[in-house]
Parts: C-alpha cells; sequence; structure tokens
C-alpha cells in the first residue's frame, strides 16, 4: 500500500474560487433541494415516508447499475415498487410522477420518451442516502457500548477508503480513538448490569471481539501518520488511542471471566471451614481488583445475586459485622409513609393571628377605692418617715400614751423625739392609728432626763391606740 505522501484532497483546503469545488458545493445543494421540495409533501414526516422515498431510489438505482429492467415510465416504476415491497396505499402513480418530477428538476433523473434514466449527479446522491441508511441500520442493531465501538470501526475503514488515497476523510483517526473512549467510558459504567444479567455473555464477547479487532485497525492506522508531516500533531491522539483500546480490551475480557466465573458458581463445592488467612487475602483483592482481573468486588457481587433464576435465589444475602443503627418501629414508619403520600406542600400565604388578652377587669366600689389609694400613699409615705418602732410598740400594747410612745418607741433624746412625733403624725394622717385628746394618760417618767420639754404639758397625756378596718369586698 502506498505511504501518504501528499496533502489530503479536502474541501477545506481549497480555494473558494476553485471551480471543482463550486461544482461539488451545487451537487450538495441540488440534494438539499430534493430533500426540501419532499418535505413540503409531509414525505420526511415520520420514518416510513423515508424509507417509501427510499425504496424507490433503490429501483431506480438497481435500473442505473444495469442489474433491472429500464423503466420506461412513472407507470413501470409503480408496478415495480409493488412487485418488490408490495402494496402501499400511499404509494400510487401520482406519488411516482411527483417524485419523477421533483428528481428531474434538480438532474437526479432524465426523463425521455422511451425511459427514466439516471443522472450521474443522481447515481451519487442516492449511493450516498443509500449508504447512509445502511450504516445507520448496522449502527443501531448493537446496544449502547458495541454503537460506539462499530463507529470506531467504521471510522478506520473509511480513513483506510479514502484517507490512503488521498481524500480527506475528516479527520477518522481522531474520530476513531474519540468512539472508542466513549465505548469504555460506557464499559465501565454498563459493567455492573453485564454481571447481572447472566444471558450477556454473547453480547460481552461481541465487544470484545471488537475492541480486539480495533487494536489492529488503529495500530495500522497510526503507522500510516509516521510520514505525515502532522506526526507531532497526531502524537497525543495516539498516546489517549493506545490507552483506550488497551483499557477496553482489559475491561471487556474481565467482564467476561467474571460472568463466566458467575455462572458456574452455583456449581462449586461450600467449604465449611473458613480459613481466616485465605478470607482475608480475598477481601484485600476484591476491594480494588486490577483491570482484566477475575476477581470481582463487592459492587459487582451484588449485583449478580438475588436474580430469581432458581428457587429462594431472590432471598440470599450478605452478612457483614456492621454496626447500625436502632431499627424504626413499624408504627413511626408507617407514619412517615403515610406523610410521604399525603404530604400537600402550602402554596398560600401564611396567615398569622395574633388573638390580643384581654384581662379580666375587677370592679371596685368607691369606698374600695379610697382605701386603695391610701394604702399607696401610706407605701410612699412610709418610705420617707420610718414608722416602723412606733407601729411594733402599738402592736404589744395596743395604747399607750403619746409621752410613753415616742420615748418607749425611741428615746429621750430631741432629735429621736422629733422623729417620733412626726411618725405618730403620719400614722394618725393615714388612718393607721387614733389620738384621743381626752385620755388623760400619764407621762412617764424620765423628766430629769430630758433635754426637751411639752409646750403644754397635756399634750403628752394624749392616747395613741392602734386602728384596724374592716374592709368590704
Amino acid at each position: 500500500m502506498e505511504k501518504v505522501d501528499q496533502s489530503l484532497i479536502s474541501i477545506f483546503d481549497v480555494t473558494d474560487d476553485k471551480p471543482e469545488l463550486l461544482q461539488s458545493m451545487r451537487d450538495i445543494a441540488q440534494l438539499s433541494g430534493v430533500l426540501t421540495e419532499l418535505s413540503d409533501k409531509e414525505y420526511f414526516q415520520s420514518p416510513i415516508h423515508v424509507l417509501r422515498f427510499l425504496r424507490v431510489l433503490h429501483i431506480i438505482n438497481q435500473e442505473a447499475l444495469g442489474i433491472a429492467e429500464p423503466i420506461e415510465s412513472e407507470e413501470t416504476l409503480f408496478y415495480r415498487y409493488r412487485n418488490m415491497y408490495g402494496y402501499d396505499e400511499v404509494i400510487t402513480q401520482s406519488y411516482m410522477k411527483h417524485l419523477v418530477f421533483v428528481l428531474g428538476k434538480f438532474n437526479w433523473v432524465a426523463k425521455t420518451t422511451k425511459r427514466i434514466k439516471m443522472r450521474d449527479v443522481g447515481k451519487r446522491m442516492m449511493d450516498v442516502l443509500i449508504r447512509l441508511a445502511n450504516d445507520s441500520l448496522a449502527y443501531y442493531l448493537n446496544d449502547d457500548v458495541a454503537r460506539s465501538l462499530f463507529q470506531a470501526k467504521r471510522d478506520a475503514e473509511l480513513s483506510e477508503a479514502y484517507d490512503d488515497k488521498g481524500i480527506s476523510g475528516g479527520n477518522k483517526l481522531a474520530s476513531m480513538i474519540k468512539n472508542v473512549e466513549e465505548a469504555v467510558l460506557l464499559l465501565h459504567e454498563r459493567q455492573l448490569e453485564y454481571l447481572a444479567d447472566r444471558n450477556a455473555l454473547t453480547q460481552v464477547e461481541v465487544i470484545h471481539h471488537l475492541m480486539t479487532e480495533l487494536e489492529g485497525k488503529m495500530a495500522e492506522r497510526m503507522d500510516k501518520f509516521e510520514t505525515v508531516d502532522q506526526e507531532l500533531v497526531f502524537s497525543d491522539i495516539k498516546q489517549r488511542g493506545t490507552a483506550a483500546i488497551s483499557d477496553g480490551t482489559k475491561i471487556s475480557l474481565g467482564t467476561i471471566n467474571k460472568i463466566l466465573k458467575f455462572a458456574h458458581l452455583q456449581e462449586t463445592d461450600f467449604n465449611h471451614r473458613i480459613q481466616p488467612e485465605a478470607f482475608r487475602t480475598f477481601i484485600v483483592k476484591s476491594f480494588d481488583p486490577p483491570l482484566g482481573s477475575e476477581i470481582p468486588n463487592a459492587h459487582q457481587i451484588l449485583s449478580f445475586m438475588e436474580q430469581g433464576q432458581y428457587k429462594d435465589e431472590e432471598i440470599d444475602g450478605l452478612w457483614a459485622p456492621v454496626k447500625f443503627a436502632s431499627p424504626i418501629s413499624p408504627m413511626a414508619i408507617d407514619e412517615g409513609i403515610n406523610y410521604i403520600e399525603n404530604y400537600e406542600p402550602i402554596t398560600e400565604e401564611i396567615e398569622e393571628k395574633v388573638d390580643e388578652e384581654i384581662p379580666d377587669t375587677e370592679e371596685i366600689m368607691e369606698e374600695q377605692l379610697e382605701e386603695i389609694m391610701g394604702d399607696s400613699k401610706w407605701q410612699i409615705t412610709k418610705q420617707m418617715i420610718h414608722t416602723e418602732r412606733i407601729e411594733a410598740y402599738l402592736e404589744e400594747v395596743e395604747e399607750a400614751g403619746l409621752d410613753e410612745l415616742i420615748i418607749r418607741s425611741g428615746s429621750s433624746r430631741w432629735s429621736d423625739i422629733a422623729n417620733g412625733l412626726i411618725g405618730v403624725s403620719a400614722l394618725v394622717a393615714n388612718k393607721k392609728a387614733a389620738i384621743d385628746e381626752h385620755a388623760n394618760k400619764e407621762m412617764y417618767d424620765n423628766k430629769d432626763q430630758r433635754d426637751w420639754r411639752w409646750s403644754e404639758d397635756e399634750q403628752g397625756t394624749y392616747g395613741i391606740r392602734k386602728r384596724g378596718r374592716k374592709r368590704e369586698r
């Protein structure tokens, strides 16, 4: 095979005024024109309309290749379609006439009085559409992982078909490596799913076969770029591709080995004797096994359990010495489930109503009001005038003379006598004590010790008694 020693033919590397470039773009415009013209008739509103259109193109293409009889008119095309694909109520002679008219309008076919002939532009555009449809069908016949690998394989084949011939295939090497990386990522994500499905062995074997096949094709493709000036540009891509293929091959092979090991797990003998060292080694290896290893980790083991393949398999379990929180009571679980099932979020604004507390009113008679006001005044008075000793003495004797009261509750000194008279005056004014000017009480016998005297001796004979009140409620 010739080495790629010249620049690839690409529309992105040609000047705008080159006639060949303009002609190729005109062909693409004609393809777009056909699709646009037919889409006005809603032929592309559903996949079945597209299939009918491609079937008609296939019939015309067979005639152009010489493997079918000439197509004389739209009527011939109509009956040939019915003969090949059966009756279809949508495919009528008017449908065929309109389709041939559109294809002729954009120079895909040429209609003469004797036959409908395929033009060169139409042949190449039909080949593109049919090949695209077949590629899509082959792509969707695979699962998610195999699709990316299939596309990577197609990239390698297109690179071989185009790049090796000097025609750009559109960075197929980078596209191939990207598809392989996506396939490896999906394989990592779906490995547990494959392990849980015992019927996935064939599917994983197909993936591994594609990986192995791609490994050779990628190495071949990379060798082709060793003589290209852009080899340094592709060095990073080559490194990524090598790593992706290596990773994908290991994980696909490891998945196959694990599926086989799990499938034969039921036939293994039970060991009724636990070997601590061997069990410890198994746990250590299962924690983070290397790629391609046959040793499954904990997630893979649990994914393969409880499949219901045989009686009572779903109740299998794994016992581990783990401390769990105290269990929730059945009543609490029921309440929680009921709350979740009947929970309705509050969508309206919450209006808070504040109830004012009005204290109960207490009615007071007018007479009681005077007493209460008097008590208040008396408490204020007691803050300024000390009457405690006078009240205490009256509590003992109930009644005493003024001279006796002020001396016995205080002393014979002038300052104490003055304070005592003020205290008696406060008691009488606040109705805590009563004064009797005609009591004629005896004077206290200590006149020789006094440094004061009464202005009138009869004042000292006034009687002072404690006054009691009866409150009416």
